[in-house]
């Protein structure tokens, strides 16, 4: 018997590890959403925020309807003030409360399940990368994980049937005020209803669920038709983002690209996105034996069910056009996938069967890639491969025995050590946004009662106000660096250049955004004073 302690030890190492890689690597507002979505938080709490939709019916901004997201970042303005801190905390706490639902769940009954899920899960790069920036998806992927365990404990609980019915309602629901991507388990869902309702079990649940689901629904619906004359508005406004993009969707503009995706493409994205331990150790609980009382078919079924929706599905009920393939949209994918790969993990280390074709599949991705993340693929394929080689050694190590307490000890070691390169090579790596330099600055010496403008870049014009909790001083006004020949100042009003090195060589920003480098900005204003500098972050004052 596996002592739960490898689940307690284990959680205990994410959380840290987690909580590390937050503040080590955090790199300050990123894009358009993370800054809308703070704006919204801040009109909630300054009693600015307006339901109603655009007065002239353009629909163009979908992130308004996700009040799941900004919400609970309201809340965290209120009690911790207006920062990139705070503004990220809610997404650092979804991404914790995942690994805490998933020791919650299996600590006593499957440690080896928890253990497991937890590294797979909780150090995947990307989940770890989204705990920095207000995206909505490591929240989804929170209420879709706890959704679904509501689900599992509630149908095999005798005593709180209704409650556990309530509240997966109501956790499905909070994912539908996060993101729209929760519809990839409504089919799970659907055939599990049928599935029980056909064979007339768990009627308690399922009829509190349904009620309190419908009950939901039906006002969510009502609330949009008192504010916007559509009750359908949120459907409509998918569509008309959809009907917007349509020339770069795999009918219309892209159509020869269509095979493509829907094929090979998610597999190498898969693969090239460092989840193939997850998806191998998925497929080996596919197809493992069943096992009475085990929970493996439930992760198993949910987990490649939302697979499928993922690979080949459509973001539009108009139109067919798959979700993108970005590292961020697979969040609800992962939990179930996570859990399945648990299972077979430790079925693979107690009986030995699989064994040998998931080393063969993980020493053929680390092969095929031939970069960096073969390291994670290299490592744990020969990690799997010596067990598996030792099982034909007489005199083999106790630690290398099946079923022993110290393989399962040794594994878990193993994958926390594999999986934690990326993350920790990015946790050491130098700033790339120079976003907290930038903020000492702008704190520091772009104060009221200061007057006069302040020259930034074409990122930073976009988002200014968030250095200043939304509330920019009167006095202070912000252009462009281009906008130099248009500037006239006022009597008493001086001129300021904040130059961020950091974002003038951002790849990421001078692929599209940024078209001029530190020395062609300072070589516009050649009357400079130097007031102040931060690391790659200098201030300016520039006269006519």
């Amino acid at each position: 018997m596996i002592s739960r302690r490898l689940a307690d030890w284990t959680l205990l190492f994410v959380l840290l590890f987690t909580v590390a890689y937050f503040f080590l690597s955090h790199e300050g507002l990123y894009a358009i959403d993370d800054y809308y979505y703070s704006r919204y938080a801040h009109q909630l709490i300054s009693g600015t925020f307006r339901i109603a939709p655009d007065p002239q019916g353009l629909l163009h901004d979908p992130l308004k309807e996700r009040p799941m997201i900004y919400g609970p970042v309201g809340l965290c303005y209120a009690l911790f003030g207006t920062n990139i801190i705070s503004s990220t905390l809610w997404p650092l706490l979804a991404t914790l409360g995942c690994s805490v639902v998933i020791w919650k769940l299996y600590r006593r009954r499957e440690p080896v399940v928890a253990a497991a899920a937890m590294l797979l899960l909780g150090l995947h790069y990307f989940n770890l990368n989204l705990t920095n920036y207000l995206y909505p998806d490591n929240i989804l992927m929170f209420w879709c994980l706890a959704g679904a365990a509501a689900l599992l404990v509630g149908r095999r609980s005798a005593d709180y049937e209704l409650a556990w019915g309530v509240g997966f309602a109501l956790l499905s629901f909070a994912a539908l005020l996060s993101k729209e991507t929760i519809v990839y388990y409504l089919p799970f869902y659907l055939a599990l209803l049928a599935r029980d309702a056909w064979q007339r079990q768990h009627r308690r649940f399922w009829v509190a669920a349904v009620i309190t689901g419908v009950g939901l629904l039906a006002s969510y619906l009502a609330f949009y038709q008192i504010y916007t004359d559509d009750a359908l508005y949120r459907l409509h406004l998918i569509e008309h983002t959809n009907e917007f993009l349509k020339e770069g969707n795999y009918l219309v503009g892209n159509r020869a690209a269509l095979l493509g995706r829907i094929t090979w493409q998610p597999l190498a994205f898969f693969i090239g996105t460092g989840l193939g331990p997850l998806l191998l150790l998925a497929c080996a609980a596919l197809f493992q034996p069943a096992e009475p009382g085990s929970d493996r078919r439930f992760w198993v079924t949910l987990g490649f069910s939302t697979l499928l929706f993922y690979w080949v599905g459509s973001t539009s009920l108009s139109q067919y056009n798959p979700i993108t393939l970005l590292p961020r949209m697979t969040t609800p994918l992962l939990p179930p996938l996570a859990l399945a790969a648990g299972f077979g993990l430790r079925t693979m280390l107690r009986t030995g069967k699989g064994l040998l074709l998931v080393t063969l599949g993980l020493l053929l991705c680390a092969v095929w890639l031939h970069n960096s993340l073969s390291v994670l693929y290299g490592g744990l394929g020969l990690f799997l491969g010596a067990v598996a080689a030792a099982q034909y050694v007489r005199q083999r190590p106790a630690v290398f025995r099946l079923g022993n307490e110290g393989v399962f000890i040794l594994a878990m070691v193993v994958f926390a050590g594999c999986l934690a390169i990326r993350p920790a090579y990015f946790m050491w790596k130098p700033s790339v946004s120079s976003h907290f330099a930038q903020d000492r600055v702008i704190r520091q010496h772009l104060q009221a009662p200061a007057q006069g403008v302040v020259l930034v870049d074409d990122f930073l014009i976009d988002n200014y106000d968030f250095y200043y909790g939304f509330k920019v001083p009167p006095h202070l006004q912000f252009r462009r660096y281009w906008s130099r020949d248009s500037l006239q100042l006022q009597p008493g009003q001086h001129a300021w250049l904040l130059l961020n090195r950091s974002t003038l060589t951002n790849d990421e920003l001078t692929r599209k955004l940024i078209r001029y480098s530190p020395d062609s900005v300072l070589s516009w204003y050649p009357r400079r004073r130097l007031i102040a500098e931060d690391g790659k972050v200098s201030l300016y004052e520039v006269k006519w």
